[in-house]
């Protein structure tokens, strides 16, 4: 039996989680349908899943289609649960977007529609509550034609829409004027059925239209449409028949080298830790030695090693069994114990090398209620960074307080919730930030020669400024055999470790370091010698290159109405966002800039009020821009006096 990894993708409350139950309960997996507002469905398992009715963490399940197992994957629509769906797109083979035929196409609907498109996922959107009143069909098509993707193709039309009699009705592609719309879509992409269109000599029939669908829907060229209604079950069975026909089998080679990705990480009633692989290639077996690798901070790849103890594959609904996993299943594995969320199982190939989304950019200082609770309070945390690790948890060795990354308000109350429910303690959430970077500004190179009574060894390194989002690149200049290997890691390794705060506090990003010297007298030199004197030669090079802070932004674009333009971009300016285009088309308007990420939560807050209900607003990240005036200084320095200034002006000019 082959099998298909899709994902469920929306915007909050477009139906996502509905649309699974109605999907099991066809297939067969389920007797009776949960609901989101009772607390019974299949893929919202946590306790605070049912009391919010959202979806806070992915979930699989399956179910099979005429012997096609489907490893279905129900992500979160929150946008501060982004993190979670960026997770499981990278270990999709399609996708179904769901967009409500009454709210219409949502912000969120066109940020993960975007990313789709980027990632080059075939999609299907299933345009959900054809029974609601205020349905739309016509204007949605038009919608999603403007708003998400150009080439899309209606697979139904609607009768009675808005009603409990609406139904989803698919008509031939081959037939009357259709047959024209359609023909002109596909030969966009195909000269080969341009041709076979305009011959005179063949006529081309319903087999050959849905043939060259196939084929382009599986390139991601083209986004069937389907309507319907997961209350009611309307359409479903449609989409389930596109699902085996459209989207693509995974590939994969069962004999090759395992290349698993890890995405998501849970915990055994016992306390075991619980890890979700997609296998892209290779063979995954239990009681087998397995190397994992992951990102570090700065972008280089870290090795690890581990042993499986059992490999579980996904069957039916949410039952596993214990078998070899190939290419195409999810298994549950135990027995990884450091492993993490993003990890990579079996070969480096193909590791990310970063997100589709923006990381947070707020950071918040937490503390336990009660002060006894304050040394478990910290373990808990870290549990959950396994879970979501842009859950960013630091702590600062001098005053030992702690801060966390988070997206908004309610990814926020969820953390605080899980505590409270998994550990018993009270979370109480203090100031927030911004996290600023630090990036170099020229070129510095620092040197420390071996001095017998201070360090018995000599390091040198050249700092220079790199292109934006290359991270930290560190280069040896010298012979590599003239030190020992753990000598040169242990240098690379302090590097990579110093530059997580730099003359202002900040991380450092974007950079090369070059190692332009060494020495080490033997046998006295150890790796610790190198870790204590590289801090001091790279922040003196840092000193002489200096740096600049810059903040998060993002690209924006907000859509509103005409005759708001002017209120909306004042609010704009307010918030430090640069407008540097306007487009007017009929009475509605399209600002796109630049904006302070930490802006953004603001600004999708009061647009609503500005724009009598109608605005949109798309934010995706830029990148960093430079900060104006006196630089913000990061308030804490993890106990490590080489990031403050006057520690360094001392020790760095003492001769």
């Amino acid at each position: 039996m082959g099998s298909l990894n899709i994902g469920i993708v929306a915007h909050v409350d477009a139906g996502k989680t509905s649309l699974t139950e109605r999907l099991l309960h066809h297939t067969g997996v389920i007797d009776q349908i949960g609901s989101v507002d009772a607390g019974s469905t299949q893929t919202d398992s946590m306790e605070m899943e049912r009391r919010r009715g959202i979806t806070i963490r992915s979930a699989v399940v399956s179910f099979t289609i005429d012997g096609l197992r489907v490893n279905l994957i129900d992500t979160p629509g929150h946008p501060d649960f982004i993190a979670e769906v960026e997770r499981a797109l990278r270990v999709l083979d399609g996708a179904v977007l769901v967009v409500s035929c009454v709210e219409g196409v949502q912000a969120q609907t066109r940020i993960l529609m975007r990313t789709l498109i980027r990632l080059r996922i075939p999609v299907l959107i299933f345009a959900n509550k054809i029974d609601r009143g205020g349905a739309r069909h016509h204007e949605l098509l038009d919608d999603i034609g403007e708003k998400l993707t150009p080439r899309r193709l209606a697979m139904s039309t609607v009768t009675g829409p808005g009603t409990a009699q609406a139904r989803s009705v698919p008509p031939p592609l081959s037939e009357g004027n259709r047959a024209a719309s359609v023909a002109d879509l596909l030969a966009g992409r195909s000269d080969a059925f341009l041709e076979s269109y305009l011959s005179d000599t063949a006529r081309l029939t319903e087999t050959d239209y849905r043939a060259e669908l196939v084929r382009q829907v599986r390139r991601a060229q083209v986004v069937p449409v389907y309507f319907g209604s997961a209350v009611t079950g309307e359409g479903v069975d449609e989409l389930l028949r596109a699902v085996r026909e459209f989207l693509p089998p995974p590939g994969g080679d069962p004999s090759a080298r395992l290349r698993a990705s890890i995405f998501k990480i849970d915990w055994a009633p016992g306390g075991e830790k619980v890890a979700y692989a997609r296998v892209h290639a290779g063979r995954l077996t239990a009681r087998e030695p397995v190397d994992t690798y992951r990102r570090g901070r700065t972008g280089e790849v870290v090795e690890g090693h581990g042993r499986t103890t059992s490999v579980r594959v996904f069957t039916h609904g949410t039952t596993t069994h214990e078998t070899v996993a190939g290419p195409g299943d999810i298994a549950t594995v135990y027995g990884l114990t450091q492993v993490r969320v993003g990890d990579q199982l079996g070969s480096p190939e193909g590791l990310p090398s970063g997100g589709y989304f923006a990381p947070p950019s707020l950071e918040t200082v937490v503390r336990a209620a009660r002060p006894d609770q304050n040394a478990r309070f910290y373990r808990c945390l870290l549990r959950l960074a396994e879970e979501d690790p842009l859950i960013d948890v630091r702590r600062d060795e001098t005053d030992r307080s702690i801060s966390v990354a988070l997206y908004g308000e309610v990814q926020r109350e969820v953390v605080k919730g899980l505590m409270l429910d998994r550990h018993g303690i009270e979370m109480v959430f203090e100031e927030t930030t911004t996290v600023y970077v630090e990036k170099v500004e020229g070129t510095g190179h620092g040197l420390e020669v071996i001095r017998h009574n201070e360090f018995p060894a000599t390091v040198g390194l050249r700092i220079e400024p790199a292109p934006a989002g290359t991270g930290v690149r560190y280069r040896i200049a010298v012979e590599p055999g003239g030190l020992p290997a753990a000598f040169h890691r242990a240098i690379e390794e302090t590097v990579r470790r110093t530059l997580r705060q730099g003359l202002y506090g900040w991380e450092v990003v974007d950079c090369v370091v070059t190692l332009t010297d060494t020495a080490y007298f033997s046998p006295v030199t150890s790796a610790g010698d190198f870790r204590k004197l590289t801090p001091l030669v790279l922040m003196a090079a840092l000193c002489t290159a200096g740096t600049t802070v810059h903040e998060p932004v993002n690209r924006f674009e907000v859509e509103v109405p005409d005759d708001t333009v002017h209120a909306v971009i004042s609010r704009l300016a307010a918030a430090r966002a640069v407008v540097d285009r306007c487009d007017t088309r009929g009475p509605v308007s399209r600002l796109h800039g630049t904006i302070p990420a930490s802006s953004v939560h603001d600004i999708e807050r009061q647009l609503p009020g500005l724009s009598h209900g109608e605005g949109v607003f798309v934010a995706t990240p830029s990148g960093h821009r430079r900060l104006a005036g006196n630089p913000p200084t990061r308030p804490r320095t993890d106990g490590n006096p080489l990031h403050r200034r006057e520690y360094l002006t001392h020790v760095l000019g003492r001769g």
